[in-house]
């Protein structure tokens, strides 16, 4: 049932959030009998749409034998109530039913924590609704009723399990703190982007790490996984992999996953992954943005990546690249199943390492073997040559390599000067 606000643009928009819905009910285990939609003013407080609608979807409920109505919008504790009052069967709104996909795919503890942490912040204020077969036992004067009484147990029941799942949390977060301490001389990407963009397929491409889960569905990926790529010229990066996101995503879920997203704030570059071969995807490339505003990370540098470009008809990439090099002349076209389809973002990458590593004279005694090894090993040498009696070695490094080089008696100095540092 998709029931969006009167607004510019609204009647386009309605039948691609239902098809996503339908996506989400597939992902979910269910199978979709039928669609409803009615653009509203505003949503009626009491069962969001208007009486004369919601009769006519019971009609439709029972028709269609269906035993669960999904909404794409949000509905309050009162509303679903109300709608399962009158239409006689289960009601879950959009936000519930990704709750229900996250629940099935969450495969480590952390993501299990998470995820169980949005369910109960979200069942919180609607306990009273699931707890309507006991009202008949309610009422008397001098009386309360055993359903009463068991609402109030599981409300401090779930607000002591909120309480422990925020401390493991917490726990976590410092944990993943000091990992990142570990790896801070390292140049970080992430990847992030809207729900089946193709995330994981990257990854998986440029790492080489088949262990990568890798599925056409939404959703497949809920924790975050690291690995090294190498790009070549002593070059590589930490790719880190993150959740995907979607429209209208709970805000539960956002401040749930946050201790797992604190990765995209230490990322020395975002990777935002669209997929190229999406009809919408200006309206979730704006999703992402939105979500990354949130996190406080739309400040980080940002390449484009548009993927799946094999999707696409010759004309219409051609057209799709021409004009998003006329906005964004940075970005890049991308396919994970095409021989090479990944090299514009090899070269990209390796691109943005090089501004992080300028060019540096390196000044040094050629009996000094040891350390000649360390600036071949990790850094980009670029020219080496004898000048007098001290070998020179002109490279690409990072400030950390710069800072042991000089410890250890080399001179350093920057690759357009000769004065030492």
């Amino acid at each position: 049932m998709g029931a969006p606000l009167k607004r510019p643009g609204a009647r386009r928009l309605i039948d691609d959030h239902l098809r996503e819905l339908a996506e989400l009910a597939d992902t979910a285990g269910a199978t979709v009998v039928g669609t409803m939609t009615q653009q509203i003013d505003r949503p009626n407080p009491g069962t969001y749409l208007g009486k004369g609608k919601i009769d006519e979807l019971r009609d439709r409920v029972q028709t269609a034998d269906a035993s669960l109505v999904l909404f794409d919008d949000e509905l309050s504790p009162t509303q679903g109530k109300n709608i399962e009052d009158a239409i006689g069967k289960r009601v879950m709104d959009r936000a519930e039913l990704i709750l229900d996909i996250f629940a099935t795919r969450a495969r480590t503890s952390e993501a299990k924590m998470q995820v169980e942490l949005a369910q109960l912040e979200y069942m919180l204020p609607r306990l009273t609704r699931m707890w309507t077969h006991l009202e008949k036992f309610r009422g008397g004067i001098g009386m309360r009723g055993p359903g009463e009484t068991q609402l109030e147990t599981d409300r401090r029941l779930i607000n002591n399990r909120i309480k422990i799942l925020r401390e493991r949390l917490h726990d976590v977060q410092r944990g993943r703190a000091v990992q990142r301490q570990s790896r801070q001389n390292e140049f970080k990407a992430s990847l992030v982007g809207y729900t089946n963009a193709g995330k994981s397929s990257i990854l998986r491409a440029l790492s080489g790490a088949q262990e990568v889960f890798v599925e056409n569905r939404l959703f497949a990926t809920l924790d975050p996984l690291t690995r090294d790529v190498d790009l070549g010229d002593r070059a590589h990066v930490l790719l880190t992999d993150t959740v995907g996101f979607i429209r209208k995503l709970p805000h539960h879920l956002v401040a749930s996953f946050r201790a797992t997203l604190e990765e995209t704030k230490e990322a020395d570059l975002l990777l935002h992954v669209i997929d190229a071969g999406s009809p919408t995807w200006e309206d979730q490339r704006m999703v992402v943005d939105q979500v990354l505003d949130e996190l406080g990370v739309s400040d980080r540098p940002t390449l484009l990546v548009f993927n799946k470009i094999d999707l696409l008809e010759h004309d219409a990439l051609l057209a799709l690249q021409e004009r998003i090099g006329a906005l964004v002349p940075t970005s890049v076209f991308v396919s994970t199943v095409t021989e090479g389809g990944l090299e514009p973002l090899r070269r990209a990458l390796a691109s943005a390492i090089r501004v992080t590593r300028p060019l540096a004279r390196i000044t040094l005694s050629p009996s000094d073997g040891k350390l000649l090894a360390e600036i071949h090993r990790e850094a980009e040498v670029v020219d080496q040559r004898m000048e007098g009696d001290q070998l020179l070695v002109e490279a690409r490094i990072d400030e950390a390599l710069a800072g042991r080089l000089r410890r250890a008696g080399a001179h350093v100095s920057n690759g357009k000067s000769r004065t030492p540092s």
